[in-house]
């Protein structure tokens, strides 16, 4: 099984810009996914700037929840989105069917205001 990476807005950002410096040029489509990372890790998204520390803080922390641990991918949304309303978090949760009730949706956005707030 190949075990993927989860990152950030910021990091594909910063790999972006170095393969542009690298080669001189992206294709297309890299300069569209360029534009939509430059404007999901700045404060324009949202209010809050992606921190590539914070973010794997973040996900890392929420990875040692029992129930989001088998779902990185949802750790990682989690970490780049900041969720702090229990419906937000509902929405990212409920798109792999985890089942949580208010108080341990609460605790994952305790997790998430110690984070980034």
């Amino acid at each position: 099984m190949v075990e993927r990476e989860y990152v950030d807005f910021a990091t594909v950002r910063d790999l972006l810009l170095d393969a542009n410096e690298r080669r001189g040029d992206l294709s297309y489509e890299q300069k569209m996914a360029l534009g939509h990372a430059e404007w999901a890790a700045s404060e324009s998204r949202g209010g809050i700037k992606t921190d590539k520390e914070v973010f794997r803080g973040l996900r890392d922390a929420l990875m040692e929840n029992e129930k989001l641990s088998p779902h990185p991918e949802i750790c990682a949304k989690l970490a780049e989105l900041h969720p702090i309303v229990v419906a937000d978090v509902r929405v990212v949760v409920a798109s792999k069917r985890i089942a949580m009730d208010t108080p341990e949706i609460e605790e994952i956005i305790t997790i998430i205001r110690r984070h980034v707030l």
